[in-house]
Formats: C-alpha cells, sequence, structure tokens
C-alpha cells in the first residue's frame, strides 16, 4: 500500500479524503462522548478566564459568613432573624429579595413549637399567642407578604416524597402548546422537590428552582432557567427574580418560538421574554453562563487576585464589592451605610460559610458559594450578555473541518515536511484565534478543539506518508540509478526526487563513449556464456572508474558505452574529469587483460585482438603491446570525448524510459570515438573539450580539422595522449612544437615543409602516431598533384560514422 502512495500522488489524495470523511463521520458519534467534551470545555473556560464579563450594578448578595454566624449563631437561623432580614432588607430598598435555601420545617424555636399544646400549657400558650414572637414562621410570612418582591425556592427532593409539589404561581405563557409541550419535555426534570412551608410560599412574590447541575467535572457552566415535572414547568429562582425585578409580583414570562426568517445566522430555536429582555435557549431552557469573578468585602479591599498567571489576572479581579454580610443588614447601625448597596438592586440571599456546604465550581473559580451561579445569570440577562453554542454551530464546525481539510489535503503531497508543519501550526492557530474572537465579539462557542485536532491528524498521517513516500521514491532511485550513477549523484536524485520524470532539461555535459576494438574478431571464438563474462568483468571495471570520477552511466551498447558529465547533478570541472576517466580507462586495461588471460577458460580460444591504438597511457608502442598479447585477448577501447549543450533528462515513454542525453555534443562524441580507429589513437576530444582543459597541462596534440558524417559544420579535434606527468617529459614537449610546426605549414599549403616536419614528429613520438602521420603523407602527396582554391580551409571530410 505504501508503494502505491509513493508512486501514485492520487492515491495519495484519495486516502486523505477517506480520512477527512472518517473524521467527519468521528465528529457527529463522538460529540457528546465526555472525553471530546471535556476539551471543550476546557477551553470555553479558558476563554472565559482571558475575557471575563463585566461587572454590572444589578446585583448584590447578603452574604451568610462566617462572622454573621459568630453573632447570631449556627444555621438555621430563627425565622424571626430573617423576618427582619427581609424587612430591612424592604427598608433599604431592594428590588427583589431572592433566598437561595428552602425553609422546609417548621422553626423550632418558636415559642408555639417548644410548648406542648395539651392541657397543661393551655394557659400559657393563651397568654404568649398575643406576643408577635409566638409564632417566629408566622413571622417570616408576614415580612415575605408584606415585601411583595420576595422569592422563595425550591430544589431537588427525596424520591420517597414524590408528593412534594413546588408551588406554581403559573407566571410562564407560550406561544404555542407545542412550545409548552416542547419544554415540558426537554426542559431539566425532577420527580420529588424540596419544598418551602406553604405559608412561605403562598405570600411570596414568586418561586423557583435553585437545582444545579454541574457537567461531569464537578463545573458548572450553565444554568437550566426552566425545570419540569414531566406536567409542569417551573422558573428558576434567578427567572423569578428578573420577572420580579423588571415585571413586578404580577408579571409574566413568555417562551416564543423564533420564526426562522426572524433567526440570524447563529441563532437558538426559542427566546424566554422577559420585558424588553430575550434569553436564547434551545428547547431544553439551558443558559450558557457568562462568568464573572464576584468578590466579598475583604477581597475588595485588599484587591487581591486570586493565584493564577499574569495573563488570566483580568478574570480574577476584583471589580467591585459584590457582598454584603448579613450582620450588617441585621444590625440598624449599618443602615445608612448600607443603604447605597442595596436600594434598587437585586437581593440573593446565600452563604459562603463552609460548613453549610453551598460551595460550586465554576469557569473562573473553583468552591464559590452557589449564589453566584444566580447572580451571573441575572446580570448576564441584564446586560444581554450571552453565549451561544445553538445546534447550527456544529455545521459551522464540520465546514470549518471540511475546507481547512481539504486544503491541507491538496496541498500536501506536493510540499515538504517543514511547509506542511508550518500550515498545520497556521490552521491551528487561526482555528483558536478565530474561535476566541466570536467569543470575545459576539459570544458565540465555537469548539477549535476536534478541529484543529483532525487538521493535526491529517498532519501527522501526511507527514508519515509522505516519509514512507519519500522512502518508496529512493528505493525507486536507488533500484533504477544504482547500477549507473556516482553516489553524490545518487543523492541528488534522492534530495529531489521529482527530476525523475518524464522530461529534462538543457546542461553543458561532457558526453564519452567508448568501444572495444576488434569485439567482433574476439566474440567468434567465445561462447555466449563466455562473451557475458567477459563484458561484465570489463564494463564493470570502467563504469567504476566513470563513477570514481563523478560521471553518469547512461547505456550499454553491446561491447559500447556511453556516459556523460553535468547531470544530473552539477559537476565542477567536469570536461577534466571525463578527460582524466579515460586515461585511467586505458591504464587499466592491462591489468584486465592479464586478468582476463589468467583465467584457463579464454586460454584455448584466445584471439589477438586487432591493433586499434598505437600506445597505451605507459607510453607502449603497439609492436610492444603485440608481442605482449600475442595468443592472449587483448582488449583496446577507442574513447571519444565532446563537450557542448545537450538536452538531457528522463526520455522514452510514460511506460518506460531511461535518464539519457541527446544533442550534438552526444553525436559529436560518437564519431570522435569512431575516427579513433581512423587516426589510430585511444583517445579524442572535441575543440570545445579542450578549450577547458588546455591550461590544465595534459598531453594534448590537434589531429585536425574535420567535417564528422552528417554535418556542416568543421570541428578541430585532439587527441589525448597522457596525464601531466607524461606532458612534463621532455621529449613530449619537443615533439608537441615540431607538430604545431608541421600543422602550420601544412595549413598554410607549405607541403614540403609539412613533410619535413612529419618526419621529425615521428622520430620524436617513438612510432606513437605513426598512422596518423602516414594519413598527412598520402593526404599532402594527393594535395600536391592537385590545384587547391584561394580559400582552402584544410578541412578534412569524413565519409563515414
Amino acid at each position: 500500500m505504501l508503494t502505491k502512495f509513493g508512486k501514485d500522488r492520487w492515491a495519495f489524495i484519495h486516502f486523505f479524503f477517506l480520512l477527512l470523511l472518517l473524521l467527519l463521520a468521528v465528529f457527529y458519534s463522538t460529540s457528546e462522548h465526555h472525553f471530546r467534551v471535556r476539551l471543550q470545555n476546557d477551553v470555553f473556560d479558558f476563554f472565559n478566564k482571558l475575557h471575563p464579563r463585566t461587572a454590572s450594578d444589578d446585583v448584590i448578595i447578603v452574604d451568610i459568613d462566617e462572622k454573621s454566624l459568630d453573632i447570631y449563631g449556627q444555621w438555621p437561623w430563627p425565622r424571626d432573624i430573617m423576618a427582619a432580614m427581609v424587612d430591612n432588607l424592604s427598608s433599604l430598598g431592594a428590588k427583589v429579595i431572592a433566598f437561595d435555601g428552602v425553609f422546609a420545617e417548621p422553626d423550632r424555636t418558636s415559642v408555639k413549637n417548644l410548648l406542648d399544646n395539651g392541657a397543661v400549657y393551655s394557659k400559657i400558650l393563651e397568654k404568649y399567642k398575643s406576643r408577635a414572637d409566638f409564632d417566629h414562621d408566622a413571622m417570616l410570612a408576614r415580612s415575605i407578604k408584606k415585601s411583595g418582591i420576595f422569592v422563595t425556592s425550591f430544589t431537588y427532593g427525596r424520591k420517597d416524597r414524590a408528593g412534594n409539589i413546588p408551588l406554581n404561581k403559573n407566571r410562564i405563557q407560550f406561544s404555542s402548546d407545542n412550545v409548552k409541550k416542547d419544554f415540558i419535555k426537554h426542559a431539566k426534570h425532577f420527580s420529588a422537590a424540596a419544598v418551602n412551608l406553604p405559608e412561605f410560599s403562598k405570600n411570596a412574590a414568586g418561586n423557583g428552582s435553585f437545582m444545579a447541575n454541574p457537567d461531569s467535572d464537578g463545573i458548572l457552566r450553565r444554568a437550566a432557567m426552566v425545570f419540569s415535572d414531566g406536567k409542569s414547568l417551573y422558573p428558576s429562582l434567578s427567572l423569578s427574580a428578573l420577572r420580579i425585578a423588571i415585571l413586578g409580583h404580577k408579571g409574566i414570562v413568555r417562551i416564543v418560538k423564533v420564526p426562522q426568517s426572524k433567526r440570524s445566522d447563529i441563532d437558538t430555536a426559542y427566546r424566554i421574554t422577559v420585558g424588553n429582555h430575550a434569553i436564547p435557549v434551545e428547547n431544553d431552557g439551558l443558559l450558557y453562563i457568562y462568568f464573572r469573578r464576584f468578590c466579598n468585602e475583604q477581597e475588595f479591599i485588599s484587591g487581591s487576585f486570586i493565584s493564577g498567571s499574569s495573563l488570566l489576572r483580568s478574570s480574577l479581579y476584583c471589580q467591585r464589592q459584590d457582598y454584603l454580610s448579613a450582620y450588617k443588614v441585621l444590625d440598624q447601625a449599618y443602615k445608612d451605610k448600607i443603604r447605597p448597596m442595596v436600594e434598587g438592586k437585586i437581593v440573593l440571599i446565600g452563604t459562603s460559610a463552609e460548613g453549610l456546604k453551598d460551595l460550586r465550581s465554576t469557569a473562573l473559580q473553583s468552591y464559590r458559594p452557589g449564589v453566584e451561579i444566580h447572580a451571573n445569570v441575572i446580570e448576564q440577562v441584564m446586560q444581554g450578555r450571552y453565549l451561544l453554542r445553538p445546534d447550527i454551530i456544529k455545521g459551522a464546525e464540520v465546514a470549518f473541518i471540511l475546507i481547512t481539510g481539504l486544503f491541507f489535503i491538496v496541498l500536501a503531497p506536493f510540499i515538504g515536511v517543514l511547509v506542511s508543519l508550518a500550515l498545520c501550526i497556521a490552521i491551528i492557530g487561526f482555528a483558536f484565534f478565530y474561535a476566541y474572537s466570536l467569543y470575545v465579539d459576539y459570544g458565540i462557542l465555537i469548539d477549535p478543539v476536534y478541529p484543529s485536532l483532525s487538521v493535526f491528524l491529517i498532519f501527522i498521517t501526511s507527514t508519515i506518508l509522505s516519509y514512507a513516500r519519500a522512502e518508496s521514491m529512493r528505493k525507486q532511485i536507488r533500484q533504477a540509478f544504482g547500477m549507473y550513477v556516482a553516489p553524490d549523484v545518487m543523492r541528488e536524485l534522492e534530495d529531489n526526487p521529482e527530476k525523475l520524470k518524464l522530461g529534462g532539461e538543457t546542461r553543458n555535459l561532457s558526453v564519452m563513449f567508448s568501444d572495444i576494438r576488434g569485439f567482433t574478431k574476439i566474440s567468434e571464438e567465445l561462447s555466449p556464456q563466455e562473451i557475458i563474462s567477459l563484458m561484465n568483468e570489463f564494463l564493470t571495471l570502467m563504469s567504476d572508474i566513470v563513477l570514481e570520477h563523478r560521471g553518469t552511466v547512461d547505456k550499454y551498447i553491446g561491447d559500447a558505452m556511453m556516459a556523460f558529465w553535468n547531470a544530473p547533478k552539477d559537476v565542477e570541472d567536469h570536461q577534466y574529469l571525463s578527460c582524466r576517466a579515460a586515461l585511467l580507462m586505458q591504464d587499466a586495461l592491462a591489468g584486465l587483460n592479464e586478468k582476463i588471460n589468467s583465467k584457463s577458460q579464454y586460454n584455448s580460444k584466445a584471439k589477438r585482438g586487432d591493433a586499434g591504438s598505437k600506445r597505451d597511457s605507459e607510453g607502449k608502442s603497439e609492436g610492444a603491446r603485440e608481442k605482449a598479447g600475442a595468443g592472449n585477448i587483448c582488449l583496446r577501447v577507442g574513447i571519444g570525448i565532446a563537450t557542448g549543450l545537450c538536452a538531457v533528462g528522463n526520455m522514452g515513454s510514460s511506460q518506460r524510459f531511461a535518464y539519457s542525453a541527446l544533442g550534438d555534443s552526444v553525436n559529436l562524441a560518437s564519431r570522435l570515438e569512431s575516427l579513433t580507429k581512423f587516426y589510430g589513437v585511444s583517445i579524442l576530444i572535441s575543440g570545445a573539450t579542450f578549450s577547458q582543459i588546455k591550461d590544465r597541462g595534459m598531453a594534448v596534440l590537434e589531429l585536425d580539422i574535420i567535417r564528422v558524417f552528417g554535418k556542416s559544420k568543421s570541428e578541430h579535434v585532439y587527441a589525448l595522449l597522457g596525464d601531466e606527468e607524461y606532458a612534463a617529459h621532455g621529449d613530449f614537449g619537443k615533439w608537441s612544437i615540431e607538430h604545431e610546426i608541421m600543422l602550420a605549414k601544412y595549413r598554410s599549403c607549405d607541403f614540403t615543409q609539412a613533410l619535413q616536419a612529419i618526419e621529425v614528429c615521428m622520430n620524436l613520438s617513438g612510432g606513437l602516431l605513426d598512422k596518423y602521420y602516414s594519413i598527412y603523407k598520402e593526404r599532402i602527396k594527393a594535395l600536391q598533384d592537385r590545384e587547391l582554391p584561394a580559400d582552402w580551409d584544410a578541412v578534412y571530410d569524413a565519409k563515414s560514422k
């Protein structure tokens, strides 16, 4: 499978399309999974910490704190104290008084409940009935009724008390029966309730639930605005307090379904309307709480921070004093001082005392008084600041995954790992930045976690498969070129596998053709298996020399070999390296011939190869070589080298291609290799090659100006006779001077002087270029009998390839 990816980008892309579809399927199937929800909530909590809701001046919390308990005794307090608190708050101008608790049982401290109702105490009872403090519960009920703004509450009750039904003030109306049924079915359900004594709920202006349902991690992030017992709908404590504060105790809360035509792009399906305030909810009636920090008097005065990083200090800073100790409300000495804190406010009575166990963890802080939940809800409704995550948000998250996933998938096969990593980081960073921006600007809760994890998974998978794909490409390269190119060329192709495609480029190459002289005669006396063995040894040796000099073996054509330099990787000084390789190939023939002839399989059938060159790299004459090779196989090689612009690349068909070169220099190198037999030399190089190595001090002599077969342009050709050490020999220096004189006399038509110079050169060369000088003697003799034109250019036309 990985091999398929390595060869086919489309298979690579198709795989990621399937992965993307799988991620989208998992998106829906795990939308309520506790691990995913936990990650979402952690991010939303972090956003809330970074950007908490600003404080308003609508709510004050009367706190039954530790100091108040020290003064008035342990909880529960006698109801006459609570009655006094209600009276004082009413006189201070409170808009609403909501108690975050339940008076479920009679006050045991009342005189009424201290005395038995029997006949023995009848006279005492009669005496005390006229006193105001005879019945504390009655006192509190009268205070509640007198205030006209008190809100009682209820919460979850024991299942064995299913008959305890909260008093329903019936202050909720619905836009239709279907809406009512929808909410009764989907709102937070309770089967039993812990309720107040009837006289309290009956005399209260409102009654609401303070039930709280934290998430699985214990953090409370959403508050139910309504609750259902399966038959009726009941308001929350915060909703009842809002109703009375905005509409009065006879006010009506309406729950309406928002027409599709009036919904914004990101909206909920329902509204709970309290006067001009519209609370966006779904049919479960849940509201995401937009928290801010509530501070008691001590925290506000000290301006303290709760421990946390400096990044989150804005969410932990005390913006105002939100708590008022209960003992100050009960003490008339504080009346004038606390009036500004109470007047016109929604007053919530709660407790921060640890022993009363009304502590909740929120998105901002752990273990805060539960009354802060209601305070946050009331404030955000009064401010119109909501956090929204309607069902349509899921569609937006799916769209993000789809768009970014497609974007990444399309680019992934064409870019490197580092670019992919940068792209992945950019997409994830954008997801979180965009989610945070929507949170701050619009209060929209978009989950950046799952989309980011999806992109990251695509990146990781892409990286793994890209690595596998690269390894497959490298393996392909090694298989295709491992036997033909030098190691550094192989590394270049591995680093740039895109070069392994049909097509090519124009580069300046040095091209070499080599061919065994008289191979046809040698092969006549050998079996096919012996020929194969012989050629394997020969071509292995010659190829190794080319590869060691950073050349690329193009192809083998029978006993011939084609190689070139400067492709696919740039090779500095490739002209010199190709010439150096050619000389070493000639040097290696002596050892190869000795090795071949030491094998008994060739001895009985060996034939001496024909004389192809007059001198090897050691300067031996043809006669000496013939003597050494008598009765044995003697391989000799002709080599042609040309330099020039060529088209190089993968050539062939889409089913099969080879890395090769085409161009005029390729043809010229092939012609030069053939001409080595004509001139009696081992190595011929072109004028362009010579121009690049002439300063390197190698033993090179110009031989002729020729027009090779099939070309109209003439070329200067040179014999490469040896390396720098051979060129430094004194005899070669004298010889090269006389050789240049000979060519100059010849080309100036001074044929008599040219013939004399040839004789001098033949004496100095030791017979190395006897065949070449013989050709010039015959050529001069023919020219002497002809009348040459005035523009004679001394160009020789080669009659064959």
